[in-house]
């Protein structure tokens, strides 16, 4: 989960906001249990593709996390970051911005949509962006983390292209009101964005982008003064200054493969890795729920909960829409 999970922030929903002014009513259409007369036992299906991707890697947890926050960022949670480019249309995934997605997040869905295929009575009748969205829950849960129910019933997006992404990203430079700007376009509140950071727990990170917080933060500090003296240096070791592009250090450097409130903990002791991390806890505006989530597992499992059920409401084409529909191929299409 190279950068946030989870750019600039003003123009999230340019072409989208225009074409789908029913998001209240889209978001509301959807519910737990919404392939029980179809496919009652998706979830099981989707769970257990999952599960046996994990023991071949465990790039599922972070990469399937960072590919639905991405998704349901540019023009909502309607699985068009899986488009393939084809043809004149350069879809999402190949943005730059989403160049470092994981492969193996991915390849996550495509292999819980085959098993869900298989299925008499499943196949075709239930959406890529479900299945994400299930997948989502699954490593969450599988890695350590809570459980929680999903609300389903979205359509696949019909629309994928490069220049949505522009601008729809957070940075890993932020400060607390740029973050909070940014998630209020998504519907989401400064507690949820706060709750749903902790995905980065589980993330990893190329070193291009937190190399300016270790070599060259400002021209009187080669490194940010808040980070930990001895995570610098650790920083520094691991991503020399000719490291190679290709390498990825661990967001979290205590609990990395499990999902938990350590991500907090470290925060008090200046272990963010991204300024946009550590400014959850030098701002004194939101210290406050780091704190808290740091001593109480269970207040932060609730918070991430209702965070990332909100996030998987963002913009999505429910019903009869005609701006989506069930793709046959999740990288494709109909």
């Amino acid at each position: 989960m190279d950068g946030h999970v989870f750019g600039s922030m003003w123009s999230v929903c340019v072409t989208l906001c225009l074409i789908i002014p029913h998001l209240n009513s889209a978001s509301a259409a959807l519910r737990p249990n919404y392939y029980a007369n179809v496919c009652p036992d998706v979830e099981s299906i989707v769970r257990e593709a999952v599960r046996t991707k994990i023991k071949h890697t465990f790039t599922t947890i972070p990469g399937t996390l960072r590919l639905f926050f991405h998704d349901c960022a540019v023009q909502g949670c309607d699985a068009s970051v899986m488009i393939q480019s084809r043809g004149n249309n350069t879809a999402e995934k190949d943005h730059l911005d989403n160049l470092s997605l994981a492969g193996d997040g991915f390849d996550t869905v495509n292999k819980a949509k085959a098993a869900v295929d298989k299925v008499p009575g499943c196949k075709n009748k239930v959406s890529c962006a479900d299945i994400l969205a299930m997948a989502t829950r699954d490593v969450v849960s599988l890695s350590g983390g809570p459980s929680y129910r999903v609300e389903l019933g979205r359509l696949d997006g019909l629309i994928s292209t490069s220049s949505s992404v522009n601008g729809s990203l957070p940075k890993p430079t932020f400060n607390l009101d740029q973050l909070t700007n940014f998630f209020s376009t998504l519907g989401l509140n400064r507690k949820d964005m706060i709750a749903l950071s902790a995905a980065h727990t589980v993330g990893f990170s190329h070193c291009s982008r937190f190399a300016n917080r270790i070599y060259n933060f400002t021209k009187y500090n080669k490194v940010d003064p808040v980070l930990n003296k001895t995570y610098a240096a650790d920083l520094r070791s691991l991503c020399p200054v000719d490291v190679d592009s290709r390498i990825a250090v661990d967001m979290d450097p205590i609990s990395h493969k499990r999902f938990d409130n350590i991500y907090y903990k470290n925060l008090q002791q200046g272990m963010g890795l991204f300024s946009s991390d550590q400014v959850l806890y030098t701002d004194p505006r939101s210290r406050p729920f780091v704190n808290i989530w740091a001593s109480n597992s269970a207040d932060f499992e609730r918070a991430f909960i209702e965070g990332m059920t909100k996030l998987g409401r963002v913009r999505v084409k429910t019903g009869r829409s005609r701006y989506g529909n069930i793709r046959q191929d999740c990288a494709a299409f109909n």
